[in-house]
């Protein structure tokens, strides 16, 4: 059904939105961003609020996957990395952010019996399934060259490159090799995608080098959409 593909597509984005709006209220929750207008239970309150409503569309995203029956994907290539048929690199990607987004959230359930240091060091999985779900977005998505898109995924980079430029910023000079590390990595992130997007997803040819089964690449329509 082409509905679960739409669903497929729009659940995927929405989910990139709100996550990118989580970490972007994480960010502003540890670097202690708080005024009268916004306190800190007040940011708190909206970083849980996005994170819940995050797993949700996520929820959608696989399900709507799982049940549309023009790509090879089941659920455990969903939940196990790597181990799919269709795209198995950028859809393993995505299932790689997605356990890290579950065990973010079954820690945060337990988070008085876990310990907040233990808590803590858990969380910061989610800053690093945030990449990993950009990249499997437009690996694996069929409307990385889409204008609308394009816009999407350049608003989420920007924003949360944004952000953490800002923490780096804050309290500076002190703890300088960490400061000088993070805006290294971020750095190197930045200018990795810049090298490869031109001759990657938005290149063309991309279907058939990303690991699309043959047969799903002669039943597509020229713009690259599902067949017809």
């Amino acid at each position: 059904m082409k509905t679960y593909w739409y669903l497929t597509r729009a659940s995927g984005a929405v989910a990139l939105i709100l996550l990118t709006m989580t970490i972007l209220f994480g960010i502003a929750s540890v670097g202690r961003a708080q005024s009268r207008r916004w306190p800190r239970f007040a940011v708190d309150s909206q970083h849980r609020s996005l994170s819940l409503l995050a797993f949700v569309f996520l929820a959608v995203h696989i399900a709507t996957a799982v049940l549309d029956t023009y790509a090879p994907i089941s659920l455990p290539d969903a939940v196990m990395p790597f181990v799919g048929a269709y795209r198995p690199l950028w859809l393993g990607l995505g299932a790689t952010a997605f356990d890290l987004l579950i065990a973010v959230g079954v820690t945060s359930l337990v988070r008085a019996r876990l310990g907040h240091r233990g808590w803590r060091a858990v969380h910061w999985l989610a800053y690093a399934a945030w990449p990993i779900a950009l990249l499997h977005g437009l690996g694996t998505g069929s409307d990385a060259r889409q204008g609308w898109m394009t816009v999407v995924y350049a608003t989420c980079a920007a924003g949360v490159a944004g952000a953490v430029l800002v923490r780096l910023a804050l309290d500076w000079p002190q703890q300088m090799a960490w400061r000088l590390g993070g805006a290294g990595l971020l750095a190197s992130f930045a200018l990795a995608l810049a090298l490869w997007l031109p001759s990657g997803p938005l290149a063309p040819g991309w279907a058939r080098r990303a690991g699309t089964p043959t047969v799903l690449l002669h039943s597509a329509t020229p713009t690259g959409g599902r067949g017809r």
